[in-house]
C-alpha cells in the first residue's frame, strides 16, 4: 500500500488510544505517523500507519508490519489487545 498523508488526515481515529490498564499508549498522529509508549518506555514503537475503512495497517520504523480493526469509534483491536480512545 502506498501511504498518502491526506487519507490519514480524513479518518476519524486520530488521537490517543490506551489499553484498559493504561500500560500501552498509542498516539495516531494526523500526518499518518504513530508513536507507541509501553510502560515507562516512551516511543517504544514508531512508524507510519494507514486507515482504510475500519482497518488500520502499521509499518514500524524498525521493519515489522501489523494491523488492527476499529470495532467502533472508541475501540481498537490490535495485536491481541483492546485499546480505548482517550477522551
Amino acid at each position: 500500500m502506498q501511504h498518502d498523508a491526506s487519507d490519514s488526515q480524513s479518518h476519524p481515529y486520530v488521537g490517543m488510544w490506551v489499553t484498559g490498564d493504561g500500560r500501552i499508549r498509542q498516539e495516531l498522529l494526523p500526518e499518518g505517523r504513530y508513536d507507541e509508549a509501553r510502560g515507562t518506555r516512551q516511543s517504544a514503537y514508531v512508524g507510519r500507519y494507514e486507515v482504510t475503512g475500519d482497518k488500520i495497517f502499521y509499518w514500524d520504523d524498525s521493519g515489522f508490519t501489523a494491523d488492527g480493526e476499529f470495532v467502533d469509534i472508541n475501540t481498537l483491536h490490535h495485536g491481541g489487545m483492546v485499546f480505548f480512545r482517550e477522551l
